[in-house]
């Protein structure tokens, strides 16, 4: 447990040193106060309104940018190391291969992790000090749980491209697969099952149907915080994912399936990989 959290802080010192971190926090602030802010410009209103027109503004931009930016961060954490020549260094310490990747990508998951705490968290912040149709109280909750499924996004997005890295033997090819991860869950699930039920005319289960966005974690981020959405007029896949009957912890278990998948895949490619 010891060279875990040992490779876990120099990773974090490293994200405060390249300005990871400020960057991705400042990032998340400075768009999400902006969401909250014009979120309902589109409706001729500008300023902080309602909660779920925040939350929808916030999710709506996380699905995207959140999944970009874990897969910027840590697509080259093994295969960046192996080109630079510090890998075999590293493990030529009493470091074992898992005790090495776990570090790792704990300390990428932490950099994701307090990035979006403060960057989200400063806009809770502003918010519950100049909103005047948003008090604490009512912000606590369903603020608290978009961070917490923001975070779990990030973390299995930081999975994925420690998966990426251990597959690939050269950065350009880890950063390209990268962007292909991201290209297929952000935005090619979803335009397939709309293609689906265009190509069946909706002609398919109503109730199995909408479990298929459980296949996709970033359509699961939208579920869990779908509940804060009662009041807005959903479209596409979000009005479908109405009918899923599953509990928020369900689908915060669902997050934690989807981490613990390409966590347990990477082990194991790694494990088994020559040096």
């Amino acid at each position: 447990m010891n060279a875990i959290v040992t490779v876990a802080r120099k990773e974090f010192r490293d994200g405060l040193r390249n300005r990871w971190v400020v960057s991705i926090a400042a990032i998340f602030a400075i768009l999400a106060t902006g969401l909250a802010y014009f979120g309902s410009a589109a409706a001729g209103q500008v300023g902080f309104t309602s909660l779920s027109t925040t939350i929808v503004s916030l999710a709506s931009l996380a699905v995207f940018i959140i999944p970009l930016i874990a897969l910027m961060l840590a697509y080259d954490g093994l295969v960046g190391e192996e080109e630079s020549g510090t890998l075999l260094l590293l493990l030529t310490y009493p470091l074992a291969r898992w005790q090495l990747l776990l570090g790792k990508l704990c300390g990428h998951g932490a950099i994701m992790a307090f990035s979006t705490l403060v960057g989200f968290g400063s806009a809770a912040i502003i918010m519950g000090l100049f909103a005047d149709t948003v008090s604490w109280a009512e912000m606590l909750v369903p603020y608290g749980l978009f961070i917490l499924s923001a975070v779990l996004l990030g973390w299995i997005f930081v999975a994925f491209a420690y998966l990426i890295s251990a597959l690939v033997g050269e950065k350009s090819k880890a950063a390209g697969l990268a962007l292909i991860v991201w290209f297929l869950f952000v935005l090619v699930f979803d335009l397939g099952l709309l293609g689906l039920l265009v190509a069946t005319q909706g002609d398919v289960d109503a109730q199995l149907f909408p479990y298929l966005l459980l296949l996709n974690p970033t359509d699961i981020f939208r579920l869990v915080n779908i509940s804060y959405f009662a009041d807005q007029q959903l479209s596409g896949l979000m009005a479908i994912a109405e009918h899923v009957r599953l509990s928020t912890a369900a689908l915060l278990g669902s997050l934690l399936v989807w981490l613990l998948l390409p966590v347990t895949a990477t082990l194991a490619i790694f494990n088994r990989r020559s040096l």
